[in-house]
C-alpha cells in the first residue's frame, strides 16, 4: 500500500519546482504518469515513449527485462522521463514518498538538460510524441498490407536498426542529402561532383537518396528509423552528464527541502544506491556526479551550466577530469592477456591517470560504437564503406551480419574496408 496520494505528489512536485526557479533551472515541464512494474518494464523497452511502433525487438526486450526481474537478477528503475515536450516521466506505484520526491526532483534536472544541452537542438522535443504515433499508424498500414506483410515490413526494420547508430554523432539537421549535395554543387565552379563528395557517416540518409529502392513504403520505413536514430544519439552522447545533472541537482533540491525528518536516512540510502561505484566498469551516474559537484567545488555553478550546455561526454571528460579526481575515483584500467588472465594496465598516477582518462573516453557514449562512412559508389553500383580505424578492431562475424542488411537496403553489394591486426581487410 503506498504511503502518498496525488495530492501529496502535486504538493511536494510545487514545492521542487518553487526551488528550480530559484535556482535558475529551466525546463520543460514535466507530466508524470505512475504505472506498475509490469508497465514500467513495458515502457523500458519501447524507449519510455507513449506510443511506438511494433518490432520483435522491443517484445524481446521485455521478456528479458521481465524474466531478471522476476528471477532477482536485477532490479526496476526508479523512474523513467523522456526527452519530449512536455517531458513524460514514469513514476511506480510501489515507490514509498520519499522516493518519489527524490525522483521528481531528478526529473526536473534531467528536463533542464534536455532543454539545454546542445547536442539535444535538433531533437524537436515538441514534436516526437506525434511523430512516433503517426510512424506507428503508417507501419501497422504497411503490416496489415496484403502486398507487404510483416515480415517484409519487419526485415527492412531488422536492417534499419542495424545501421541506426551510423549517423554523424554531432547536431545537424538531418534533411535530405541529396539536397544539400545539390546546393554544394550548384555553388561551386568545379562541375564535376563525386557522390559523396567528402566522408559521409549518415549511412541510411545515403541510402535513402542513392539506393535502388524502388518501394516508396521501403523509403518512409527508412526514414522513421533514421529519424528515431537521430533523436536518441544525443542522449547516447551525454549519458554520464545527463545522469551527473539529474544526481547533482536531486542531491541539491531535496537538501533545500523541509523533509519530514523520517525522510532524511532513506532518501540519503536510495541517493547513494544510485550513485555508488561498480566494481570493474563505470557508473555513469556515480562519474557525472562527482565531476559536477567537483565543478562546482572548483568553479561554482555558473560553470556548472555552462558545463550543461556546450559539451557532450568526451569533451566533458577532456575538459574537467583531472588526476586529483583519477585517483579519488579509484580509476584504473585492465586487459585480459594471453596467459588467460586479466592484468592491470595503467593505475592512476602521475604517468598512468591520462591513459586512463584517454581509454576512458574511447569506452564512453557513442565512442563505443565503430565509426563507419560511406566513401564511395563503384562499378557495378558497388556501395563502399570505410572503417575509421582507432586500434581497436572491429568484430568481423558481427561486421559480416551487418553488411548483409546494409545490401539488402542498399538493393546491391556492399564492401567494408577496415583494419584487423594492423593489416589491411575487406569485408
Amino acid at each position: 500500500m503506498s504511503d502518498w496520494t496525488l495530492k501529496d505528489l502535486e504538493n511536494w512536485d510545487t514545492k521542487i519546482c518553487e526551488l528550480g526557479l530559484k535556482n535558475e533551472l529551466d525546463w520543460y515541464p514535466i507530466t508524470y504518469e505512475t504505472c506498475d512494474y509490469f508497465e514500467m518494464i513495458g515502457n523500458m523497452s519501447y524507449h519510455g515513449m507513449p506510443t511506438h511502433y511494433g518490432h520483435w525487438s522491443f517484445g524481446k526486450s521485455f521478456e528479458i527485462q521481465s524474466s531478471q526481474y522476476q528471477h532477482g537478477a536485477t532490479g526496476l528503475p526508479y523512474e523513467l522521463i523522456i526527452n519530449s515536450d512536455p517531458c513524460i516521466s514514469y513514476l511506480m506505484k510501489e515507490n514509498p514518498l520519499y522516493l518519489q520526491i527524490l525522483i521528481m526532483a531528478h526529473c526536473v534536472g534531467h528536463s533542464d538538460f534536455f532543454k539545454n544541452n546542445r547536442m539535444f537542438q535538433y531533437t524537436r522535443a515538441d514534436t516526437i510524441v506525434p511523430r512516433m504515433r503517426n510512424a506507428k499508424k503508417r507501419i501497422q498500414k504497411y503490416v496489415e498490407d496484403p502486398w507487404i506483410g510483416i515480415e517484409k515490413v519487419e526485415a527492412v526494420i531488422d536492417a534499419c536498426q542495424a545501421l541506426s547508430y551510423q549517423i554523424p554523432k554531432h547536431p545537424v539537421d538531418y534533411g535530405s542529402l541529396k539536397e544539400e549535395y545539390d546546393r554544394q554543387h550548384a555553388s561551386s565552379e568545379d562541375k564535376h561532383q563525386t557522390i559523396p563528395p567528402a566522408p559521409e557517416y549518415d549511412i541510411m540518409g545515403f541510402i535513402l537518396d542513392y539506393g535502388a529502392i524502388k518501394e516508396e513504403w521501403i523509403k518512409d520505413v527508412i526514414s522513421i528509423v533514421r529519424d528515431e536514430a537521430y533523436y536518441f544519439m544525443p542522449q547516447i552522447r551525454t549519458k554520464t552528464m545527463n545522469e551527473g545533472w539529474a544526481c547533482f541537482w536531486h542531491y541539491k533540491l531535496v537538501h533545500e527541502l523541509n523533509l519530514p525528518q523520517e525522510f532524511h536516512l532513506p532518501f540519503l540510502k536510495s541517493h547513494n544506491q544510485v550513485v555508488r561505484p561498480h566494481v570493474g566498469r563505470i557508473n555513469p551516474y556515480h562519474l557525472g556526479f562527482h565531476l559536477f559537484n567537483k565543478i562546482y567545488e572548483r568553479h561554482g555553478i555558473k560553470e556548472c551550466f555552462i558545463a550543461r550546455e556546450v559539451h557532450n561526454d568526451e569533451s566533458f571528460l577532456r575538459q574537467y577530469l583531472t588526476q586529483e579526481d583519477c585517483e579519488e575515483l579509484n580509476l584504473f584500467s585492465y586487459s585480459p592477456k594471453e596467459s588467460g588472465k586479466t592484468v592491470i594496465d595503467e593505475v592512476s598516477d602521475n604517468e598512468g591517470w591520462y591513459q586512463i582518462k584517454e581509454k576512458l573516453i574511447k569506452q564512453i557514449g557513442s565512442n563505443s560504437i565503430p565509426t563507419i562512412y560511406v566513401d564511395s559508389i563503384e562499378d557495378g553500383n558497388v556501395l563502399v564503406l570505410h572503417h575509421e580505424h582507432d586500434g581497436r578492431d572491429l568484430k568481423i562475424k558481427y561486421a559480416e551480419h551487418v553488411l548483409e542488411h546494409c545490401k539488402h537496403l542498399w538493393g546491391s553489394d556492399v564492401q567494408l574496408i577496415t583494419m584487423v591486426d594492423d593489416a589491411p581487410y575487406e569485408i
